[in-house]
């Protein structure tokens, strides 16, 4: 594919694709889907090697959250029977990250539900950092506490903090369909004070809330524009108790172009696979590997993941390691900056002088286990398939009772998707997702309970 071809190129010279380029990857076929990752896995593999960063969430607060977000279970009117507690202390929260550590997780995420923190709240969290600071040497932090006031994100830098967590989650244009309670504004502005403080900027999306091809590449755009270190990329967990509870709108194959688009346009940044990939990538989280670097461990903030143990299985099996304590995660320029990003012109500058830098192994050399070459090795039959996550705190409010986005048209019903799945073989597109909602478990162990976690 010349498509895939160019995509390489301009990854690995760290040039975005246009953005016609970037909705083409999202229009591939099923049909084409290893030829994308195998294309991606190149310009992944250029600026990471095969180093997969191990995260752990710990959720310092669940529930009883003012903010309307549709797609959260602890949002305002959420009747998803999820765990409920307020602050952990600090001892709490640093027993709670010591499983993840001892599991192989580099950086720990502290994340806890509300519209943001209050100063009281932050000297709390500050407290936490410090005390998992002082038990785990070489541990990085993140917090993701919503929406920062003035001076809140060199307080937390001050206290030890490495990196401050705020998705936009959706595209500007359809976020008010998803939330009223605060604005796309409001996001991109807590994002940017994180950045200024000297914190490591994490940004990302939510996929499959009914969203277009051309909202997600709106969203993807404007991430590169805030030039986040990290970029998690969820895909939502349609909770029972929430207006998003009937979208299922993922394949595993789409995930895959979702990630294989977001990897293109930001090349160089440490992606994330985060909430939702045991539901909807399911058994192709291998192949995703080749697309992200970085992956949570464990369970997430109100639902369950798959075991630790499983996951530090898949990443040795699908021929990628685990990245060590004393490994630096970002590439040389992105060090040099400070790890925390450049602004747009400094990226477009540092873009130009760094043209020559792509990779001289050949694309025999680069490939990944088991991955054919872009336009290679792929039979005309073959079908593949409010924090640090969907969670976490969320943008100001100012009504009591926050009134509660419309729910997206629901999927088609069972036998409406099994005809919808036989047009698509026939015209050897993509298949039509299927509701799985047996793979949703609310969390029950790890943080706020007295079961241990699963990392």
């Amino acid at each position: 594919m010349d498509l895939l071809n160019t995509l390489v190129d301009k990854g690995l010279r760290r040039e975005p694709p246009t953005r016609d380029e970037a909705l083409a990857v999202l229009a591939t076929s099923d049909d084409d889907v290893l030829d994308v990752v195998a294309a991606a896995g190149r310009v992944r593999r250029h600026w990471f090697g095969r180093r997969v960063k191990l995260n752990y969430l710990v959720n310092l607060k669940s529930g009883l959250c003012p903010e309307d977000c549709s797609y959260c279970s602890q949002r305002l009117g959420s009747t998803a029977g999820i765990l409920k507690y307020t602050w952990l202390k600090p001892e709490q929260a640093s027993q709670a990250a010591a499983a993840g550590l001892a599991g192989g997780a580099k950086r720990v995420c502290l994340v806890a539900s509300g519209r943001g923190p209050t100063d009281r709240d932050v000297a709390r969290v500050s407290d936490t950092i410090k005390a998992i600071k002082e038990q785990n040497e070489g541990v990085e932090v993140c917090a993701c506490l919503g929406l920062l006031s003035d001076g809140q994100a060199e307080r937390l830098r001050d206290a030890g903090a490495d990196a401050y967590n705020h998705n936009l989650n959706t595209s500007e244009g359809t976020y008010e369909q998803i939330t009223t309670t605060h604005t796309y504004a409001d996001r991109v502005d807590t994002v940017r004070k994180a950045h200024g403080a000297g914190l490591s900027a994490c940004s990302g999306l939510i996929a499959g809330m009914g969203e277009s091809d051309a909202d997600l590449v709106d969203v993807v755009f404007a991430l590169r524009e805030l030039d986040p270190d990290s970029v998690p990329v969820n895909f939502l967990i349609p909770f029972e108790g929430t207006p998003l509870a009937k979208e299922w709108n993922l394949t595993p194959q789409r995930c895959l172009r979702i990630l294989a688009m977001v990897r293109f346009v930001c090349p160089d940044a440490e992606v994330r696979i985060a909430g939702g990939r045991e539901v909807h990538l399911r058994t192709l989280q291998p192949l995703a590997l080749h697309l992200a670097n970085s992956l949570f461990l464990g369970d997430y903030l109100t639902s369950e993941g798959q075991a630790g143990k499983a996951d530090l299985e898949m990443i040795a099996d699908a021929g990628f390691e685990v990245e060590g304590t004393g490994e630096v995660t970002l590439p040389p320029h992105r060090v040099a900056a400070g790890g925390c990003g450049t602004s747009p012109a400094a990226v477009s500058s540092a873009a130009m002088s760094s043209a020559t830098c792509a990779s001289s192994a050949s694309p025999e050399a680069v490939r990944g286990p088991g991955v054919p070459a872009a336009g290679e090795g792929v039979s005309d039959g073959s079908a593949a398939g409010p924090g640090c996550g969907p969670c976490g705190g969320h943008g100001t409010t100012g009504q009591d009772t926050p009134a509660v986005p419309a729910a997206r048209t629901a999927p088609p019903a069972a036998a409406d998707e099994a005809d919808a799945a036989d047009e698509a073989d026939a015209a050897g597109s993509t298949r039509v997702p299927k509701a799985r909602t047996d793979l949703v478990a609310v969390r029950r162990r790890g943080a706020g309970t007295d079961v241990a976690p699963n990392a």
